[in-house]
């Protein structure tokens, strides 16, 4: 099948919509933070400045890293992926859907998480051509030979180990900070959110993906290909982001867990090594031609 004309104009679009989002987020903004009790009576820090004046310092630092990763890497990948797959490739064609992937839990992040700002329109406009760009461009690929363009020598086992331990950590982190709540009275730390809304993202959606993708790929199952492709990318981009969010927290004197900090830069690390073997082991290009 061809990539969806509709990624001619979405992609652009996604890709200029966000290149505003991240610079207006880092941009730097005068202001002294304050301290303030939550309405839970749990003692935050306002960041009182830019364009996350209504977070935390904690939760600006976090969404302030992420943007820098969107502009040094995410929007690179998203230009470098759109250009590939034009040209007919079909590299060009998983890193897209991966780094779309990655636009889309970004800015779903961005609308349900950032405390309200002029940029609120922004980022539901993100969130929604960044979903049905992801549907549009994994709808695009032929499951029935998308098999044949991966090597034998795809070390399958690998990449599927490595997405089940992404899936294992996650679940551990995310529910040691959970349970232990669910049976007591008190509260995770929460900051100024009403709820734990990455963990709901990670909980529901990154941590099936990584298992379903890693069973599927051990069964050379052709979406376990695609969407080990996709896992791979997540957490490329996302271990890059959370060991850039620990180092900004902790320089603004932030509370961060140094094992997360060690960890997710690690799984970075590891998943760039991943993609550039699962890259080099798919054919060059597709036969192809590109709908107009």
């Amino acid at each position: 099948m061809n990539a969806h004309p509709a990624l001619k104009w979405l992609v652009p679009l996604i890709f200029s919509l966000a290149l505003v989002a991240a610079l207006a987020g880092i941009w730097p903004g005068e202001g002294q933070p304050y301290p303030l009790t939550s309405f839970r009576g749990e003692q935050v820090t306002i960041n009182a400045r830019g364009l996350y004046y209504w977070d935390t310092v904690s939760s600006a630092a976090q969404m302030q890293a992420n943007d820098l990763v969107t502009l040094v890497l995410g929007l690179p990948l998203l230009a470098v992926s759109y250009w590939l797959t034009w040209k007919g490739s079909l590299r060009g064609r998983l890193l897209l859907a991966g780094t779309l992937g990655f636009c889309l839990y970004t800015y779903a992040s961005m609308c349900f998480g950032t405390a309200y700002n002029p940029f609120f329109l922004v980022y539901v406009s993100l969130f929604s051509s960044s979903l049905y760009a992801f549907i549009l461009s994994m709808m695009s690929f032929d499951l029935r030979t998308l098999p044949a363009h991966f090597s034998e020598r795809l070390p399958r086992r690998g990449i599927a180990a490595l997405l089940f331990f992404a899936a294992a950590f996650l679940s551990f982190a995310w529910l040691g900070r959970i349970l232990p709540t669910v049976f007591g009275d008190a509260a995770p730390a929460l900051e100024n959110t009403t709820s734990m809304f990455i963990q709901a993202m990670d909980l529901g959606l990154i941590v099936p993906l990584c298992v379903l993708s890693g069973i599927l790929l051990l069964r050379r199952n052709a979406w376990g290909y695609l969407l080990s492709s996709v896992g791979l990318m997540k957490f490329l981009t996302l271990g890059t982001a959370v060991g850039l969010m620990g180092l900004n927290m902790a320089r603004l004197g932030a509370p961060v867990s140094m094992v997360e900090l060690g960890i997710f830069p690690s799984l970075a690390l590891i998943n760039v090594i991943m993609t550039i073997i699962l890259l080099k082991n798919i054919s060059a290009h597709t036969n192809q031609g590109i709908a107009s």
